[in-house]
């Protein structure tokens, strides 16, 4: 997969081009993704659809998975193949949209477009093949009945306008199947350090629940996953085994249905601001022991300074000395937690040790005995913890992508 951190939009599109030209021309190379009839068996294509594509066609097959299972096509459909490759899927969904229907194929790569509409116009079937970019697609809205899509979103850098793009081409009630690849923690080094990243890696791939949440924000309803791959099991790629599994990187199939309008500006701001929505993302960037922290010192010295502040201009407010202190020990607590959680990355053990020492120094002088330079102590110990932790986090993840050897 193609790896976007740190790069223009130029170098992603053109470390896909390439790519994917050599899968197009030269499909028996090696790659670090299952390609040809070895992906097509090895995501469950049944073998009579198998058998009706083209062997040429079929050896540049390069899907991540099998979107037909979300039943998105119906006969007569105007449908769009976005991400078309070399055309697999918009043979399939020629046979599915029937003699009253039209197939649309959209890819980015050219070398993929030619091998398809050569192919296309030998088999004398009438498949529209496009050049174009999933970002910017050239159709009026509201003017495609069904999208399939496979492993096309992951390559895409600008991910949330190429969905928005997808609702407004589709018509109310049109229907969505895509399979693409998701992981379950985003990729926060930067990786333009090392250029075989752009295909190597994981990190174009989304979370897995921020996809649905792009779905579902851009107008989507009745979203569902229909299967869930270990893809990346099928890599003849020792180091992109490796690197997917440590990313929780897989495939998915996910059906979806346009809904009739769009949601409105304040709906889509409540939704992007629910608390969920962002704790998740915190804790998936391995934010939560910063979260906690903050919110550990601003109840401790941000709640005194306001009731200080307040008593200048002559409001009296009087804190609850008890909520005070459990509240402060419970954000305290929650930022060992976290650094403790982050032992599964790094697997050191001293940020929690600090991080627990910090805390106990703090606990002392809420529950014991009030020393001011003990308390600052034990903020300064976790402090340092919940930093060493980021550090070592990042570094592991730098090292698990190769960054450390480039």
């Amino acid at each position: 997969m193609v790896a976007i951190l740190g790069f223009s939009r130029e170098q992603i599109t053109s470390a896909v081009q390439d790519m994917y030209t050599r899968v197009a021309e030269a499909p028996q190379s090696r790659f670090h993704f299952p390609v040809g009839y070895e992906a097509l068996n090895a995501l469950d294509y049944p073998v009579d659809q198998i058998e009706q594509l083209p062997d040429d066609i079929a050896a540049s097959f390069a899907g991540v998975g099998y979107p037909f299972n979300g039943n998105a096509i119906r006969p007569g459909d105007t449908t769009l193949d976005l991400g078309a490759g070399a055309g697999n899927d918009s043979f399939l969904a020629h046979s599915l949209t029937g003699p009253n229907g039209r197939v649309i194929s959209l890819d980015l790569t050219s070398a993929m477009t030619r091998k398809l509409r050569q192919r296309a116009d030998e088999e004398g079937t009438t498949i529209d093949v496009i050049q174009a970019n999933a970002e910017h697609l050239p159709f009026a809205s509201a003017s495609i009945d069904s999208i399939t899509s496979n492993g096309a979103l992951n390559l895409v850098p600008d991910k949330r306008r190429a969905v928005t793009e997808m609702f407004r081409i589709l018509k109310p009630g049109g229907r969505l199947q895509l399979a693409d690849v998701v992981i379950d923690r985003p990729v926060t080094v930067d990786c333009d350090s090392d250029p075989r990243l752009w295909v190597e890696c994981v990190v174009g791939a989304t979370v897995e629940e921020n996809l649905l949440a792009m779905l579902e924000d851009a107008g989507f309803e009745d979203i569902r996953i229909v299967r869930s791959i270990d893809y990346f099991a099928h890599s003849p790629s020792r180091q992109t085994r490796e690197v997917a599994e440590s990313f929780g990187a897989r495939s998915v199939e996910i059906a979806a249905r346009r809904g009739s309008r769009a949601p409105g500006r304040l709906r889509l701001w409540m939704r992007r601001s629910h608390p969920r929505r962002w704790l998740t993302a915190l804790g998936k960037r391995g934010f939560l022991g910063v979260t906690a922290l903050g919110l550990a010192l601003l109840t401790c010295y941000g709640l005194l300074a306001a009731t200080v502040l307040l008593a200048t201009l002559g409001v009296q407010l009087t804190l609850n000395i008890q909520l005070w202190s459990g509240g402060i020990g419970l954000f305290t607590a929650l930022t060992v937690l976290a650094v403790a959680v982050g032992k599964r990355r790094h697997h050191q053990l001293a940020p929690t040790c600090t991080a627990l020492a910090g805390a106990c120094l703090v606990f002392f002088t809420l529950f014991v005995d009030y020393w001011i330079a003990v308390e600052l102590a034990g903020f300064i110990m976790l402090t340092g913890a919940v930093i060493w932790d980021l550090v070592l986090r990042r570094r592991d993840e730098a090292r698990r992508l190769g960054l450390t050897h480039s």
